[in-house]
């Protein structure tokens, strides 16, 4: 009887996790609608004294995720108001929900990955993970990958879907 080979293991197939580039810290949406005059309108000078008054340092390395939930028209200078001040504080910091938040960090990431490491290396991403990745994510390393590896596989090895493979 043969001998039960692992062919996984000793393939040249290297896994992509984006879970194992996740930043850790905590991730905070900021909501401006009640700093609004009756959540409606941007009275300047009252949300100008808000933002100067409020205490920033809670912030401290946060990812923050700067929105407003109410349906007005707020000017683009109150949220870059805000970004200056949180800036001393907060590690990254966005206009718009967690999801663009973590579109932006991830982006960041995988602008600086090393892709010698996957040089003419089939590549396969994984899917499945226990943190929130932005399906944005995954598209954006593709683009990333795709110039430099042999092919690129989504899913586990033993079950994935072949998404690109160069044509030599």
């Amino acid at each position: 009887m043969d001998a039960i080979t692992n062919r996984v293991a000793n393939s040249a197939l290297i896994t992509i996790d984006l879970e194992d580039f996740y930043p850790s810290g905590n991730r905070v949406v900021l909501d401006i609608a009640p700093w609004l005059y009756e959540e409606l309108i941007l009275k300047e000078k009252d949300f100008r004294n808000f933002v100067s008054e409020n205490s920033w340092e809670q912030y401290t390395n946060c990812f923050v995720a700067l929105t407003c939930s109410a349906d007005a028209i707020i000017p683009s200078w109150a949220y870059l108001f805000i970004s200056s001040k949180l800036a001393p504080f907060a590690k990254v910091i966005v206009v718009g929900d967690l999801n663009l938040l973590e579109t932006v960090l991830f982006a960041e990431i995988i602008d600086k990955i090393d892709l010698s490491l996957y040089k003419d290396k089939p590549v396969i991403i994984k899917g499945c993970s226990t943190k929130t990745i932005p399906q944005s994510a995954y598209t954006i390393l593709v683009q990333k990958l795709q110039p430099h590896v042999k092919s690129i596989m989504y899913g586990e090895a033993c079950s994935n879907v072949p998404l690109y493979k160069k044509i030599n």
